[in-house]
């Protein structure tokens, strides 16, 4: 955990929702994740205002706003409903940084939550996990500067940016590569106020702790990424932005487990299983 006061915050869904479609925002202050105050949310509005998307479901018993929910009583959901997920080729060190900053469009339908399955199709290859700091986009932005740009960051989760190589060597936009369905696990909460500058992030593949790096290592970092991107795009609250992968990855198979892990926020877990 870093020093500053974060909150964190999170699209659940009740155990017995009157719904499947049913949503709710929560938060929790606790600064240690795993106290007893860490497991106790309560329930706010939703924090992408004007985002249809991103409503809360209408209160029921129990889900008021200001009710407080314990985490036994709901499952985490990925941290927003998006209408674009973008991430960023090549922004590994000095050797991205000599590049222009490029990004790719990876699809919406993509994403799914904690402990949803990655499906991996027949005949798709080798395939690569990759944990990545992810900026979740909290306001309508664009033409941001280097000043203002972290105005429209809500906060920030965890990203895996799941890879298909062989299909990354042949499509020159990765769309097959990068958008198939389930290829974009992101959660398990938002975390705001985080020091995004030099934050540890890894795999842990079938409880193999993998080689580590840091978002220090991010040949464009946070701010300039957003720059970057609303030169030319707009981006809208609960937009996500996968940073770069800067650490070692394994490939997946079916029955393998995968975490990624961003220091500060926390760990994202996804079985991995064989798409009908």
């Amino acid at each position: 955990m870093t020093a500053m006061q974060t909150r964190r915050i999170a699209r659940v869904r009740p155990h017995s929702p009157a719904s499947e479609l049913e949503q709710f925002f929560v938060a929790n202050d606790a600064q240690d994740f795993a106290s007893d105050a860490g497991k106790v949310w309560t329930v706010i509005d939703s924090p992408f205002p004007g985002s249809l998307a991103n409503a809360g479901a209408p209160p029921r018993t129990g889900w008021q706003h200001g009710s407080t929910v314990g985490e036994d009583s709901f499952i985490f959901l990925a941290p927003s409903v998006p209408a674009n997920v973008l991430g960023m080729a090549h922004n590994t060190g000095q050797a991205g940084r000599d590049l222009p900053p490029q990004a790719f469009h990876k699809a919406a339908t993509s994403v799914v939550g904690p402990g949803d399955a990655i499906e991996l199709a027949p005949g798709v290859g080798h395939v690569d996990p990759e944990a990545e700091l992810t900026i979740v986009v909290g306001r309508r932005a664009r033409g941001l500067t280097l000043e203002n740009a972290r105005t429209a960051v809500l906060g920030f989760t965890v990203g895996n940016d799941v890879t298909a190589r062989e299909l990354q060597k042949t499509d020159d936009l990765w769309i097959s590569a990068k958008s198939q369905d389930t290829f974009t696990p992101a959660g398990p909460w938002i975390v705001t106020g985080l020091d995004s500058g030099a934050l540890s992030i890894g795999i842990v593949h079938n409880g193999k702790d993998l080689r580590h790096a840091s978002s220090a290592d991010l040949g464009w970092d946070v701010d300039e990424i957003l720059v970057y991107l609303t030169s030319f795009m707009t981006l809208h609250p609960g937009d996500l932005v996968l940073t770069g992968f800067p650490a070692e990855s394994a490939r997946l198979h079916p029955g393998d487990t995968v975490t990624c892990r961003v220091e500060g926020i926390g760990e994202l877990t996804n079985p991995v299983r064989a798409s009908a």
